[in-house]
């Protein structure tokens, strides 16, 4: 609610309401822009707080040349100082891509403008210094505390990111470029047209556009050469690819850019692979068979198939609610009634991701990891009583500390997994691992398989009675 606020009221400041209820509304109507918000991952205040860092700066840019058409109440360095903190607090949230991030946009914006210094080395560094100061207020008393530990293994985890596939998640070069236009549906869609000339009256709604479009290739190139491709590595672009959807939406509904045929045929096409598949995955779900000859090189996604799943086929309501949503918002569009069909759109699509939370999501995690969860929660007392370890082996989750909700431990030889499969324990190990890595478990003596479900194998290691 904070980031729709913010961006309505920046809006609103850039243009008017109505453009401020638009960016508002792309952000909100959009899949992954909205998905990512019911995630729990730290993203969404990283991002934010990286947006703000820049957005104040730009600011301070605007005093600092005199525009006058923009409402700026504070000094110069009020905007300055503020933007500098509030990287900082995106740098201690997630790290220094962050710094990263704005100071590439700053050297593109310093390209564009034929390498004009249009601030000056104390103003950069002043900037510099406040993200640090926040940064410093941990990273500074970790350090003191208990040495460079934490940074050289952060610094070096970082470089493992950029450098390799890390966890297996490997990808092609166009990765980013795939999930933003099919995720960030249907802002995708017209983002593609702001990045066109648009018209605008005053000197700095002209600035903030080609700011928002460096930033936009800045992280969608920065992610690009990164090695490793997770969904949301490329989040910052949603507040860019919005705006820019929402520029094009208020001059489409302004009557100064024409609706289309591509952008109708790309609203239909995208959104038809959504609907599609809402309509169809509950039927295909119902007849696992169909699936099984697809999944015969991945006996773990074959095993998950044997999960019990619960499918009524009225899940496949939230697809013909997209369907009628995108119908009617073309029609109405096409009609003259532009305000009118881009709410029914981005209305119809934040209530269609819904849809699909409550249908689908909860279904399809019984089959990634249903059997894993219960095993988890039927060890939590003897977890929560230390009476028990519980860890996974031959993949990577946070599951068994959550689910088993495993309190501190003062010895640090309890989270050695060397220990705990190999060495003289003195409580018993309790084991989980997938089916197609069983084979690493063994040489582990004493171990007892206690069964399997669902491409999960479950063991136990007992510890010696004294």
């Amino acid at each position: 609610m904070l980031t729709l606020v913010i961006l309505f009221r920046i809006g609103t400041k850039l243009h008017d309401w109505k453009f401020g209820a638009l960016w508002a509304g792309a952000y909100l109507g959009s899949v992954l822009p909205h998905l990512y918000f019911k995630s729990g991952i730290i993203d969404p205040y990283f991002n934010l707080f990286i947006f703000l860092g820049l957005y104040l700066f730009i600011q301070f840019f605007w005093k600092k040349e005199g525009y006058t058409s923009v409402w700026l109440h504070y000094n110069k360095y009020v905007y300055l100082i503020s933007g500098g903190l509030l990287l900082g607090l995106a740098i201690l949230t997630k790290g220094p891509a962050a710094y990263l991030m704005v100071a590439l946009t700053l050297f593109v914006y310093w390209v564009l403008q034929r390498f004009r210094f249009y601030i000056n080395v104390l103003h950069f560094l002043l900037y510099t210094l406040a993200a640090g100061v926040v940064t410093i207020l941990w990273l500074g008393v970790e350090t003191l505390l208990h040495g460079p530990w934490f940074i050289k293994t952060f610094i070096v985890y970082n470089y493992r990111l950029f450098s390799t596939p890390d966890a297996g998640h490997g990808g092609f070069p166009g990765y980013h470029f795939v999930v933003l236009l099919l995720g960030c549906f249907p802002a995708s869609v017209f983002c593609i047209r702001g990045f066109a000339r648009i018209p605008q009256q005053f000197m700095y709604q002209r600035d903030f556009k080609l700011w928002m479009t460096i930033l936009f290739w800045v992280v969608l190139m920065l992610f690009t050469i990164v090695k490793s491709k997770i969904v949301h590595y490329s989040s910052m672009c949603y507040f860019p690819l919005t705006y820019l959807a929402a520029l094009t939406v208020y001059e489409i509904i302004e009557g100064r850019i024409k609706f289309a045929n591509w952008m109708r045929y790309s609203l239909i096409g995208i959104g038809g692979l959504y609907c599609l598949a809402t309509l169809v995955l509950p039927f295909v779900a119902m007849r696992p068979q169909v699936l099984r000859p697809l999944l015969d090189k991945d006996p773990f996604a074959a095993a998950n198939l044997d999960a019990v799943v619960n499918w009524t086929g009225f899940e496949a309501f939230a697809g013909v609610v997209l369907f009628g949503v995108i119908g009617l918002a073309i029609r109405w569009i096409r009609q003259n009634q532009a305000e009118k069909g881009i709410a029914t759109l981005v209305r119809g699509t934040a209530v269609f991701v819904n849809l699909t939370r409550i249908f689908f999501i909860g279904r399809i995690e019984l089959y990634s990891q249903g059997a894993a969860i219960r095993f988890f929660e039927g060890l939590q007392e003897k977890v929560q009583n230390r009476e028990a370890y519980v860890i996974n082996v031959g993949y990577k989750s946070y599951g068994q500390l959550f689910y088993a909700r495993k309190p501190p431990v003062p010895d640090p030889k309890t989270n050695d997994y060397n220990w705990l499969l190999r060495g003289d324990i003195d409580k018993d190990v309790y084991v989980i691992s997938k089916i197609n890595r069983v084979h690493e478990l063994g040489d582990v003596p004493d171990l007892q398989k206690l069964g399997e479900e669902n491409g999960f194998v479950f063991f136990k290691r007992e510890a010696v009675k004294r």
